[in-house]
């Protein structure tokens, strides 16, 4: 497959397609199935322990009350959230110097350890509190590894996409991101359904991350066969990987992703794994309706993203990210406003995937956008690195965040604080360059 330098694209809509023999195209497009796969596989691991801890929590912090083990598996959960900046700094600077590839097998095995690890730790019952500390040690593990997979896949995706179908190809990171969250759902229904309550506290509750660990393998052996995009002389860069070449060269592109990241990633959260709880707690729903009518969302959201991926290779990448800061901060407090009224899980389920294709303007070329900032020595580190520390301090702060202000009584400050994120988000999206550094001639 031919290095980033033959690997072309641009910020602006893309002019006329060049011609791939077919023998390419089909290499490309495996190499796209190969490398989303494995993001599949981590977002399924990493979100599978938070559908799970309701029946586990018990098993590491038996001393607690049930309500003080789901803060303390929270926690945990949270200490994984944590660790993605590190992961996206430390796997941004091996794809940068070692290479994608490289990159991509190690957070995927990185994973694959983790999910063994917490589905073979004995109880507190059986060794006290190296319970505990064991599955925290797993869960850093996974954060270190999902820190550094978005990263490295989006850098990868990126590189390897078909010039003039970029946005529609790069867009499946996402359509796997979400399909990992829908896939870890299913899997606790089908387990919800064939065990009973207490085996699944007994034992029932391992079986998500014995999946989870056997799929990171077959991830594994399907990314075993990519072929690097990076080229030996940007591997060689004196900047490759560093983050202090990118300060120095790049630091407008790097705070650029800081910026609409931290809106992305706030929304993103906000109609996703927040917004289930919102229609329980605000809208007044019973919990199996909301869970019913967050799947189907969901579900509506992951068939979007090549939708909009597609259309990005139409009107550009900028011009996708401007009608998301734009429609976001005029749409959010209206439908925030009007969910609180709904009368049927239909209405409430139009309203969600109303905000969520706005959302869609961002998620299904979040990867591209980034990627195209960056020049290929310093790529993987821009957008890992950038990305996780918006992702960890505004995405993992938005339930907290809406929940804090909901007690306090001045919930609708929620609605205007995302609302304030998207017109910044907007802001920024007015300095994405109309051409980026995946250049458009071959």
């Amino acid at each position: 497959m031919d290095s980033t330098a033959s690997l072309h694209g641009g910020t602006a809509a893309e002019p006329a397609r060049p011609h791939y023999t077919a023998e390419e195209k089909r290499r490309r497009i495996l190499a796209i199935m190969a490398a989303s796969s494995g993001n599949l596989v981590e977002w399924f691991d990493f979100y599978v322990y938070a559908f799970g801890a309701i029946y586990f929590a018990a098993a590491f912090f038996p001393k607690s009350d049930p309500t003080a083990q789901l803060l303390n598996t929270a926690g945990v959960f949270a200490a994984g959230f944590l660790m993605r900046p590190i992961g996206g700094w430390m796997f941004g600077r091996i794809g940068d110097r070692r290479g994608r590839r490289t990159a991509m097998l190690l957070s995927v095995a990185m994973m694959c350890v983790g999910s063994l690890l917490i589905a073979a730790v004995p109880t507190y019952e059986k060794i006290g509190a190296w319970a505990p500390v064991l599955l925290l040690a797993a869960r850093l593990l996974q954060g270190l590894s999902v820190g550094g997979e978005y990263g490295t896949t989006a850098t990868y995706m990126s590189e390897v996409a078909l010039r003039g179908l970029r946005g529609f190809l790069s867009s499946f990171q996402y359509v796997t991101l979400i399909g990992g969250q829908l896939l870890a759902v299913l899997v606790i229904v089908i387990l919800q359904q064939v065990l009973d309550e207490q085996e699944l506290r007994a034992w029932g509750w391992r079986i998500p991350f014995v999946v989870g660990a056997v799929a990171a393998v077959a991830a594994l052996l399907l990314r075993r066969t990519l072929h690097e995009t990076s080229t030996a002389e940007t591997r060689g860069s004196r900047v490759a990987g560093s983050f202090t070449g990118i300060l120095r060269h790049h630091r407008g592109a790097f705070f650029t992703v800081l910026g609409y990241t931290a809106g992305g990633s706030l929304i993103f959260y906000t109609f996703t794994t927040y917004m289930q709880k919102y229609l329980v707690n605000s809208a007044g729903m019973s919990v199996r309706t909301a869970s019913n009518v967050m799947t189907v969302c969901l579900f509506v959201f992951m068939c979007l993203q090549p939708l909009f991926g597609a259309l990005s290779d139409r009107i550009g990448r900028r011009s996708n990210m401007m009608l998301f800061g734009a429609l976001g901060a005029i749409a959010t407090v209206p439908i925030f406003t009007a969910l609180q009224h709904v009368q049927s899980a239909v209405e409430a389920g139009a309203l969600i995937i109303l905000a969520l294709a706005i959302v869609s303007f961002y998620t299904s070329v979040s990867a591209i956008v980034k990627a195209e900032l960056f020049p290929p020595e310093v790529r993987a580190m821009g957008v890992g690195f950038a990305y996780a520390i918006s992702n960890a301090v505004f995405g993992g702060s938005a339930e907290y965040v809406a929940l804090w202000l909901k007690n306090a009584g001045r919930e609708p400050l929620f609605y205007w604080y995302v609302s304030a994120m998207m017109v910044i988000a907007f802001l920024v999206s007015l300095r994405l360059p109309r051409r980026g550094y995946l250049h458009d001639a071959h």
